[in-house]
């Protein structure tokens, strides 16, 4: 056996360790009996600990070694950028012991349990022992990964590699200059009323209707399946196995709709990445910005726009004729893309969205640093709350405790969701530029050569290109604010 072929087999086989250890975390957000929670937690701890010890052993290092042996291949072939994301992977690994990984799983297996009994209960008190382990690890964790300029930075590479929290500041900091101006002009402008939001929506013919847009646009259901959660997510065991989850509110449409929505476009990522990448470390996203690009641009780009809704809008009244049969297209549409302030991140407009990851964004720099204490988080969240969007949760459910990420243990996610924003909207112009007006496809309910378009400059490559490579490729620029905000102002100032 060749040395690559050698280093693939046993990267193969730490694949499934992680993998199986997915499959036991997903079966914990969807079926789990409650009374497992701790028994799960050590299961899943210990093949954690098993995948990163065979990982970071030597004999891998010794393969990668044996196989980088690639000059004159071109910078992106398949074997030159599975050598160059290994090393990269490995030499982060290696600073990171066993026994972290193995705490950190048991910690985030707790912890998840522990949230959505404070989530239904309302209760910080009840997660914040949980938070502060999960800090504490972090902190720890960017230590023994090492930065230039932030610990935050250690955390942030993680999910977007190679972008560091000064970069971050830089890029919110010019995106806000610009965002609140924008936001103060349209909210000059009457908002519409929601009332035709609020239901009654029928959960089960929710659930009929969201199976068949994903079918419309493209998920397929012999390599995925859609379940419930308390937070909507999807994880992935293999191209040939993508699982998204969703939660319905029988008051209030958008919740699940443009949740499952948001999941398919992670999904769609993940099942049109190579077959040949399978069972190893390409065969992932690139980058979380990337993959978050996917799901806004399905979400709000797609779903939220005239042009779906002009084929989907009577199908929707024919299933929910209680509730929108008496209602407008026009008056569905203002309702769908209201922009208010909102307390809850993934039901917030696509205007005052990157708020909420601004407001995150802050307060996760500054519990790693230490100048905020997780007692003090729920004062911090709210009083940010009031400060960028003028309102104050009611209770922990609706401020602190709403999104689920910090329970996983993901100090440095947050900010690829606005990163995602504006690589979307870039994304969506090129694909304009290629195929023309995407609104005549949508219309007709036809969504084949967006998808396929993304298929061959985004989904295949999976971490073989980097994102800031897709991007300079596919929209000839870096990340940049101004096609998002064009968007954003073309569709809400006319």
């Amino acid at each position: 056996m060749s040395p690559l072929a050698a280093l693939r087999h046993r990267l193969g086989w730490i694949h499934d360790l992680t993998s199986s250890a997915a499959v036991l975390e997903w079966d914990q957000e969807t079926y789990l009996p409650d009374g497992a929670t701790a028994l799960r937690a050590t299961q899943v701890a210990t093949l954690r600990r098993l995948a990163h010890e065979a990982f970071t052993d030597a004999e891998t290092g010794r393969l990668l070694n044996a196989a980088a042996d690639v000059a004159g291949l071109p910078a992106d072939d398949e074997v030159t950028a599975l050598v160059r994301v290994v090393q990269r992977d490995y030499g982060l690994a290696q600073k990171v012991p066993a026994s972290w990984v193995a705490t950190m799983a048991e910690t985030v297996g707790h912890a998840k349990a522990a949230w959505r009994e404070a989530r239904q209960a309302s209760d910080f008190g009840r997660f914040a022992p949980h938070l502060e382990k999960i800090v504490a690890l972090n902190r720890e964790k960017a230590d023994l990964l090492g930065f230039a300029d932030h610990p935050y930075s250690a955390l942030l590479d993680q999910f977007e590699p190679d972008l560091t929290t000064s970069e971050v500041r830089r890029v919110f900091d010019d995106l806000r200059a610009r965002l609140v101006p924008l936001l103060r002009r349209i909210r000059d402008t009457p908002q519409p009323d929601d009332a035709c939001l609020h239901g009654p929506f029928d959960e089960a013919v929710q659930w009929d209707f969201s199976l068949r847009v994903l079918r419309d646009i493209g998920f397929d259901f012999e390599r995925g399946r859609l379940d419930r959660s308390a937070h909507p997510f999807t994880t992935t065991f293999g191209t040939s196995d993508v699982r998204l989850t969703t939660r319905f509110d029988p008051h209030f449409f958008p919740s699940a709709f443009f949740g499952t929505l948001h999941e398919a476009g992670h999904g769609l990522y993940e099942q049109g990445i190579r077959p040949s990448l399978d069972r190893t470390p390409l065969a992932e996203g690139t980058s979380l910005g990337m993959h978050e690009s996917q799901s806004r641009l399905w979400e709000n780009m797609v779903g939220r726009s005239r042009a779906f809704w002009e084929h989907y809008f009577p199908l929707a009244q024919q299933a929910f004729p209680d509730a929108l049969g008496p209602v407008s297209l026009d008056a569905f549409l203002a309702a769908l893309n209201r922009v208010a302030p909102s307390t809850i991140r993934v039901e917030a407009d696509e205007v005052t969205y990157n708020l909420h990851i601004m407001l995150r964004f802050d307060l996760e720099v500054a519990l790693v640093e230490g100048t905020l204490a997780v007692r003090d988080l729920p004062d911090a969240w709210n009083s940010g709350m009031e400060r960028l969007l003028g309102i104050r949760p009611s209770d922990d459910a609706e401020g602190v405790l709403q999104d689920v990420h910090w329970a996983l243990g993901t100090l440095g996610y947050f900010p690829t969701y606005t990163l995602g924003n504006l690589m979307s909207a870039m994304l969506f112009q090129a694909a304009e530029r290629d195929l023309g007006r995407l609104d005549d496809h949508f219309r007709r309910g036809t969504f084949a050569p967006l998808l396929a378009w993304l298929r061959l400059h985004v989904h295949q490559h999976g971490r073989a290109r980097s994102a800031r490579d897709i991007l300079e490729t596919t929209t000839g620029g870096s990340l940049d604010a101004g096609p998002w905000l064009r968007y954003v102002e073309a569709k809400f100032l006319g």
